[in-house]
């Protein structure tokens, strides 16, 4: 029998490891936060450089065929685009009926699309979720109303089951010349795809109204693309309305026209969708650039193929400066400086040893890769489009926003003729691409993170800081669970020794109520932070409220519901007494699972959420330790935790989080008190999946950590 003993005890190699690990909670936690932080600097070194995954796209295989008949005649266009725009009275509706008119010529279906401007409103009830239609009332102003001029070119090699959409937005109430260079290049590649042979898909060209904004117009158009729409273009109240009168002349002037119709014009299933935009920065530069925006909401990313083609396009085909967004504060960081110099050592020192070793990058790389990729997540974990792209990916249509800025001046006609040359054949070689593919972008990475518009980092490689982040959360739980088990049984051992002590009160044991009272304070918390995401919308209804005032109110009303919780259903102290000295242990135990469980449900929404989320929650979570036995204590390694959790507290807060990353990027001078109540607004309006995180997730965790800190032991 004692031989079969050990083999036994061999039987359990994981078991052991997992109680090894669970026993040397601390060492693992210091281990996987340093490598986490590591991991995450490393980002830009560990950036791929971008490829073509789909054979079929073809990016440049073919010469462009724009010529210099099409950009003459979109020059001719802009001239009276711009014409009609200085005219202050019903300039909209007649750039509107130009647009169709100059569509129409060309042989292209064409319908004009009304809609509505509506205030994005926070509504807890439809968040991931496309809004209701909006109801529109009798009484409601013309000038509420936009009007979109909708083309169509049916692709002669196709079925009508596929389309590639082009956006244009222009501002109708007050044009300007860059606003009529993204309608000139629109309108040369309408002109140019209306002669070809060998489109495969059709052809949607979308000038936007754009007078509420970028978005609205888009987001409008794609709703009604995709839902039944019943009603013309001229029920508009045209009693009260002077506009919708000239809109029911639009029509009747063009029902002469088979071309143009006031009926909704549709074609196939969307394959991939481009918006243009030029704007005139008034930069002296060598060469024209290109500003790509790619984010969507809740961190969507279109198919990386499609940013990759129009890079590879722009830089090799137009020689364009191809740019995306990055954080300028960043670039003159001594610590970001520092460690891309540590960088660049260490890869000469491994290429030293071994020339087929390639590691590090140059230091002004390191710096610029780290500001780009930060902008990137950031962007992200914002949960905000960057632009009218955004309102294609909730249809999971791939699209990009393509900011074109000139080297010279739009009003110089040889500069304003090379521009329009160079956008539209960039624009016609992206069409070109993708009216190649046989199915959707499918192939290449829809989550990742650019360090450049050539290089990215998959979520493969980036994952692997935020899971080094949350490792320590479930194990010190366990850790702190089995502790308090075991001083829990050794108070129970006394007890039963000395009879006379506890022999008048039965024994509590951890596996009954003191997990469960635990277990519900950490509930009530969470259950409050849901209380506090409904808050705003309340307030926001409120007659005369600036966002300082609100801010207020919604800090004093969390504190105040918080407090009533407490006396309704019990402090999470009032069972902390000297026969349970562990109840914290508990406490933090249950803490630390419920943030682990929040941030792997957030990293399911929105990975660059819970990614920024766990840099914050989880050192808070794992440092946290009554203040009491601290001060007690009274040694330098209690004074020092002591110290850092009361940082990580402040720094932890929502509030101060915000305040503290607006003015480390944008100066403390630009701070002001209301802001962060504005940025919550833009998060609820948008439908962010980062204000359900704040709310439900980080701020109910930091109440937990702080009750931890506050409590008696």
């Amino acid at each position: 029998m004692a031989a079969i003993e050990p083999l036994k005890a061999r039987k359990r190699p994981i078991a052991r490891l997992g109680v090894f690990v669970i026993s040397h909670s601390l060492i693992v936690s210091v281990i996987c936060c340093i490598a986490a932080i590591l991991a995450l600097l490393l980002l830009p070194v560990l950036a791929k450089n971008t490829y073509i995954s789909e054979n079929a796209l073809m990016p440049g295989s073919a010469n462009t065929m724009l010529s210099s008949e099409e950009v003459s005649e979109a020059d001719r266009f802009m001239k009276d685009v711009n014409a009609l725009s200085l005219e202050s009275v019903d300039a909209g509706i007649k750039i509107a009926k130009l647009i169709a008119q100059y569509m129409a010529d060309l042989g292209a279906e064409v319908c004009y699309h009304k809609f509505h401007h509506q205030q994005n409103q926070f509504n807890p009830l439809h968040f991931f979720s496309i809004p209701d239609p909006v109801v529109v009332q009798r009484n409601i102003s013309c000038l509420s109303f936009g009007v979109n001029t909708v083309g169509v070119i049916r692709a002669p090699r196709g079925d009508g089951k596929e389309a590639i959409v082009l956006v244009t937005p222009y501002n109708s109430s007050g044009m300007d010349a860059a606003e009529a260079s993204s309608l000139g290049i629109g309108y040369s590649i309408f002109s140019l795809l209306s002669q070809v042979t060998w489109l495969a898909k059709d052809i949607i060209w979308l000038a936007a109204d754009s007078r509420f904004g970028v978005y609205a117009p888009v987001a409008a158009w794609l709703k009604d693309y995709h839902t039944p729409l019943f009603s013309g273009l001229g029920q508009v109240n045209a009693e009260v309305c002077h506009e919708s009168n000239d809109l029911l002349k639009l029509n009747d002037a063009m029902v002469s026209n088979r071309n143009i119709s006031n009926i909704f014009t549709r074609s196939g299933t969307m394959a991939a969708a481009l918006v243009i935009k030029v704007v005139d920065r008034h930069d002296e530069a060598d060469k024209d650039t290109l500003s790509i925006f790619a984010e969507a909401s809740n961190g969507q990313m279109p198919n990386l193929d499609l940013i990759n083609i129009v890079n590879y396009l722009a830089v090799h085909r137009q020689g364009l400066r191809v740019k995306v967004e990055k954080f300028f504060s960043l670039l003159d960081s001594k610590f970001l400086n520092l460690v891309g110099e540590t960088v660049e050592l260490l890869g000469k020192v491994a290429k030293s040893l071994n020339p087929n070793w390639r590691f590090g990058i140059p230091v002004a790389e390191y710096v610029e890769g780290t500001a780009t990729l930060a902008s990137s997540l950031f962007n992200q974990a914002l949960g905000v489009p960057t632009g009218p792209h955004g309102a294609f990916r909730d249809y999971q249509v791939d699209a990009i926003t393509l900011e074109i800025s000139p080297k010279g001046s739009l009003k110089n006609k040889d500069q304003r003729i090379d521009f329009l040359m160079r956008g539209g054949r960039l624009v016609e070689a992206v069409v070109r691409s993708v009216n190649n593919l046989l199915e959707k972008f499918h192939q290449s990475f829809f989550l990742y993170l650019l360090t450049s518009p050539s290089k990215f980092v998959s979520v493969g490689i980036y994952m692997i800081a935020f899971a080094l982040l949350i490792a320590p959360l479930p194990i010190v739980a366990a850790s702190l669970y089995s502790d308090a088990n075991r001083r829990d049984s050794s108070l129970r051992n006394e007890g039963s020794s000395q009879p006379h002590v506890f022999a008048d009160e039965p024994t509590p044991t951890l596996k009954s109520w003191r997990w469960l009272h635990a277990a519900k304070s950490v509930f009530i918390i969470h259950f409050w932070g849901s209380l506090v995401t409904l808050l705003p919308h309340f307030i926001s209804k409120m007659p005369n409220g600036t966002p300082t005032s609100s801010l207020i109110i919604w800090l004093s009303l969390c504190t105040l519901s918080l407090f009533l919780l407490y006396m309704i259903s019990g402090s999470p102290f009032s069972h902390a007494t000297a026969s349970q000295p562990q109840e914290w242990a508990v406490l933090k135990s249950v803490t630390v699972s419920a943030a682990f469980i929040g941030l792997c449900l957030m990293s399911v929404i929105n990975f660059a959420t819970a990614e920024i989320g766990a840099l914050l929650i989880v050192p808070m979570c794992l440092v946290a330790y009554p203040l009491k036995l601290d001060l007690q204590d009274w040694s330098f390694r209690a004074l020092i935790r002591a110290a850092c959790n009361l940082t990580l507290v402040l720094i932890s807060f929502p509030p101060a989080t915000f305040y503290l990353f607006k003015g480390g990027i944008e100066g403390f001078k630009s701070v002001n008190a209301g802001d962060f109540w504005n940025w919550l607004e833009t998060l609820w309006a948008w439908n962010s999946a980062t204000y359900l995180y704040i709310g439900m997730v980080h701020l109910p965790c930091w109440v937990s950590c702080v009750n931890i800190l506050l409590h008696p032991c």
